[in-house]
Order: C-alpha cells, then sequence, then structure tokens
C-alpha cells in the first residue's frame, strides 16, 4: 500500500512562551495530531515548524508532501513570503492542503483565497456544535448528524472568504453565532480544506471526532495521480479541421 505523505506545519511558538498553552500541548499541537495519526497504517507524517531552516518546508521537504496541514496564530508575519511563494506552488501542482483554526490568517490561506479573511470572534469556552451539511462528503465520513465541542473559542459569520466550493460543515455556537466551519476549495490542481475547530488552550485536538475530520480531510486532499497539466502554452494546430 503505498502511504500518504503528510507534514504537519505548526508555528510551534505558544507553547513555548505560555504555561497553559504547554500544559494543554506539552509536545505541540503538531505533536498532538502527529501522534495520533501516526497510529494511520496509510500515513506517513513528518513534522515542521517556523523556528527550522526555511520554516522546515524545503523544496525538498515539499516534493515529498502530499498533503500539508497548518496551524499558526501568533506568528503569521514571521513567515517568509519566498515559503509562502514555495508552498503556494506546490498547491497549485497538486498538493493538498488542510489550514486548522486560526491559520485562517495565515498568508498562505489568504493568498490562495484573495481575500482577508476576516471574522468575529470570542474567547469565552461556549459550546459549539457541528452540523454535517453534506453527509455523502468523503470528509464526513463516520460522523453522525452533528457533533459537539463542550468548550471552545467562538468563530462568526461573516467570514471573508470566496464561496467554498463544497461546504460539509457549518457550526452554531451558545451564544447564538453560527460559522462555515469546514470548507472545501480547488485552486489549480490542488484541493484545500479549511477546518475552523481547535484552540491552543483547549484540548480540542484530542477529540476523536476533530481527529476523524482530520483524517478524512487528509486523504481527500491527497493529489490525484494522474491528471492533465495545467500550463499556458501556444497550440497551433487545431483539433479539428478548420
Amino acid at each position: 500500500m503505498e502511504k500518504i505523505r503528510i507534514t504537519i506545519w505548526n508555528e510551534g511558538v505558544h507553547e513555548k512562551v505560555h504555561e497553559a498553552v504547554a500544559k494543554v500541548y506539552p509536545e505541540g499541537i503538531h505533536g498532538a495530531i502527529a501522534k495520533h495519526l501516526k497510529t494511520k497504517t496509510d500515513f506517513e507524517v513528518r513534522t515542521a515548524t517556523l523556528e527550522q531552516p526555511e520554516h522546515g518546508l524545503t523544496e525538498e521537504v515539499l516534493k515529498n508532501t502530499d498533503v500539508l496541514t497548518w496551524w499558526g496564530h501568533m506568528a503569521h508575519d514571521k513567515v517568509k513570503d519566498a515559503i509562502v511563494e514555495r508552498v503556494h506552488q506546490h498547491v497549485l501542482n497538486g498538493m493538498g492542503l488542510i489550514v486548522l483554526h486560526s491559520g485562517h490568517h495565515s498568508k498562505i490561506f489568504k493568498k490562495l483565497m484573495g481575500t482577508t479573511c476576516n471574522l468575529k470572534w470570542r474567547e469565552i469556552g461556549e459550546k459549539e456544535r457541528l452540523w454535517v451539511v453534506n453527509p455523502s462528503h468523503p470528509i464526513a465520513d463516520g460522523l453522525g448528524e452533528y457533533f459537539e465541542i463542550e468548550h471552545t473559542e467562538m468563530y462568526g459569520e461573516f467570514f471573508d472568504i470566496p464561496q467554498p466550493d463544497e461546504l460539509v460543515f457549518i457550526s452554531w455556537f451558545a451564544g447564538g453565532e453560527v460559522f462555515r466551519s469546514g470548507c472545501c476549495f480547488y485552486r489549480g490542481r490542488g484541493k484545500i480544506f479549511y477546518f475552523r475547530p481547535g484552540h491552543e488552550t483547549f484540548p480540542i485536538y484530542y477529540q476523536k471526532e476533530v481527529l476523524r475530520v482530520i483524517e478524512n480531510a487528509i486523504r481527500w486532499a491527497k493529489p490525484a495521480k494522474e491528471g492533465i497539466s495545467i500550463e499556458c502554452r501556444h497550440t497551433p494546430q487545431p483539433l479539428e479541421k478548420i
């Protein structure tokens, strides 16, 4: 069985500067996600962080990555533009990208969306109910009509993104807001999934439903083995006689 090659990227800053975060994610959010994904026989998993040379996203790493997951919050502006451009090109060429929670303000997500990606937020630990609005989608595999996260940060509409190509989840929060929390996009040959749940001080990346969605999204976003090349070229010879 050919394994899906996954790189889990996290800026890796919170857990080094905030004790409360380190208590929840002592090995970082990337470590928590990687620990789970490594239990899956069809996955090959590596991690990368901001502090590594080229943020751990060298050309060699990306050439050997089928799906990249992205989590960031405190240090979006520290990500070098040249690395963003490199990741962007790999997505257009077919690499899958899973953007998690506050990664909505990452340079790479905003570049791919072409919008501000702004939203409303509130951090009081309220309940979130995620409704499955596309139950036949592969990312919803194994889930019921909805699942709940007992304590989380609220994200509310309006979410300034392009209309998703496919919408898998919408969230309702105890305070009354709703949010498009599972959004699929196609860019070039690449597939992108934005998934809202996740926060550095809540143990959301240990919850089985959240991890199941990330698993499903990785399998959905993996590159197609075959496909047309996307290039700008002169075609002087028509297919039909003119």
